[in-house]
């Protein structure tokens, strides 16, 4: 069961308990067999199964509800709360350390998505602003430096390697030695596995050698329980600070990957949450859990949107208010939606909403919004700066360009000035940005 079935199965056996005029013992123990039932199709451990629908069943029947709650109130908190026990109560931040130069080593076995996982950290560190170089010490996979400087090349970042050299440890000095002055350096290594001894032998050669802030080690999300037996094989090899798990966008054995990891003590600090290079979070064990039952995740909203954001110059806000909002301003706000990732990731972190909306109608939402992207590009700059010359001719040849109907065309044009008149609406009202009237 993936992931996100699980959330979708977890969610509906709690609006079991909504439905029920009283939460008695008959429907506690019900909940409990669901949520046992969830976790097992999810290849989480049996016997951690049993112990947190234990935990569950007992504190939900034992426990004294807190002044002010509802029985039914007090069934959901155990269940957040006992959920987010097994993953880590307190989040694992990856310390960055302002002043000095950090440097990060990332291990895994073949296959684990490592070298794709250390662009996405890299692009993690250089939006917040630090200065973020790549190192590519695999000198074993053929492509590996090739697909480490298409994916940094992306967001513009530098890569070192060095396709003929087959001395890891060079690579990595040197690459070091050019990056002095940088604020954080990932290096990828080769993928190895547990019983490799000569490639475990090189990477302990290759950490005593650079001597890195932290070792992080790459889970692959798919592998379900076996993730502890790589974990903690590594772990004794090298020291591991944290993982990081991939894959976990639609993997069918994540539930198993993440209780395994967890199970061992090495604290999870990121997950992958799906292709794009932009998609990797810190690992936060109670938003985790908050998306997973449908509750939502505000704060990590509230983080993808500050992140996508377009920075407006206060000239260009006092504009858009007088009522000079453009069709180029609109694409503008329809590119920052499109950064912020798929709707579907962005709805499940509203809370009690996540798994109501099917999934299809939220395709539509993207594909339209895409879809509007094509048709304002169509259009000539006079067309993008002042809409109203759009008359019957220029509306055909717009649709007939961007491969769309002359009603979408129309549609478009018609929510443009729905958006323009709105704004035209606020011209007299304090705004937060500016803490007084504009003077317009």
């Amino acid at each position: 069961m993936a992931l996100e079935k699980l959330g979708a199965s977890l969610h509906d056996s709690l609006k079991k308990i909504f439905r029920v005029p009283i939460v008695d013992e008959a429907v506690v123990k019900e909940l409990t067999r669901d949520i046992q039932r969830s976790l097992l199709q999810a290849d989480v451990n049996v016997k951690l199964v049993l112990d947190i629908s234990k935990r569950i069943e007992e504190r939900s029947l034992r426990d004294k509800v807190a002044p002010g709650i509802s029985r039914r109130e007090h069934v959901i908190k155990v269940v957040y709360e006992e959920l987010t026990r097994f993953l880590g109560e307190k989040p694992a931040t990856l310390e960055v350390k302002v002043g000095k130069r950090n440097i990060f080593m990332l291990v895994g076995i073949q296959g684990s998505g490592k070298t794709t996982t250390t662009a996405k950290l890299a692009r993690y560190f250089q939006k917040r602003g630090l200065k973020t170089a790549i190192i590519c010490a695999d000198t074993y996979r053929p492509g590996a430096l090739a697909q480490l400087q298409q994916l940094a090349r992306q967001v513009n970042i530098t890569v070192h390697g060095d396709a003929s050299e087959k001395d890891s440890v060079r690579i990595a000095r040197e690459g070091l030695k050019k990056f002095e002055k940088h604020d954080v350096v990932i290096i990828d290594t080769a993928g190895r596995h547990k019983d490799e001894k000569s490639l475990i032998d090189e990477m302990k050669k290759l950490e005593r050698s650079i001597t890195p802030d932290e070792v992080i080690m790459i889970i692959d999300g798919t592998i379900g329980q076996q993730a502890s037996i790589q974990a903690e094989a590594f772990h004794n090899a090298t020291p591991i600070g944290s993982i990081m798990v991939a894959k976990l966008d639609g993997s069918a054995r994540g539930g198993g990957a993440l209780s395994a990891v967890a199970a061992t003590g090495a604290p999870i600090k990121f997950i992958g949450t799906g292709e794009k290079i932009d998609d990797l979070e810190a690992f936060i064990p109670s938003r985790f859990v908050g998306r997973l039952l449908g509750m939502g995740d505000i704060q990590s909203l509230i983080d993808r949107v500050r992140e996508a954001e377009i920075k407006v110059p206060e000239k260009k806000v006092k504009d858009i208010i007088r009522g000079k909002f453009t069709l180029a301003d609109m694409y503008e706000q329809f590119e920052a939606i499109g950064k912020m990732g798929p709707f579907s990731r962005i709805i499940k972190m509203l809370p009690g909403i996540g798994y109501d909306i099917p999934d299809e109608r939220m395709e539509l939402a993207e594909d339209q919004l895409r879809k509007y992207q094509v048709i304002i590009q169509s259009m000539t700059p006079e067309e993008r700066e002042t809409p109203k010359v759009l008359n019957a001719s220029r509306i055909r040849r717009v649709a007939r360009g961007s491969g769309t109907s002359e009603k979408e065309v129309k549609t478009l044009i018609e929510q443009y000035f729905s958006m323009r008149k709105i704004m035209k609406s606020l011209r007299r009202k304090k705004l937060p940005f500016f803490g007084k009237k504009l003077p317009i």
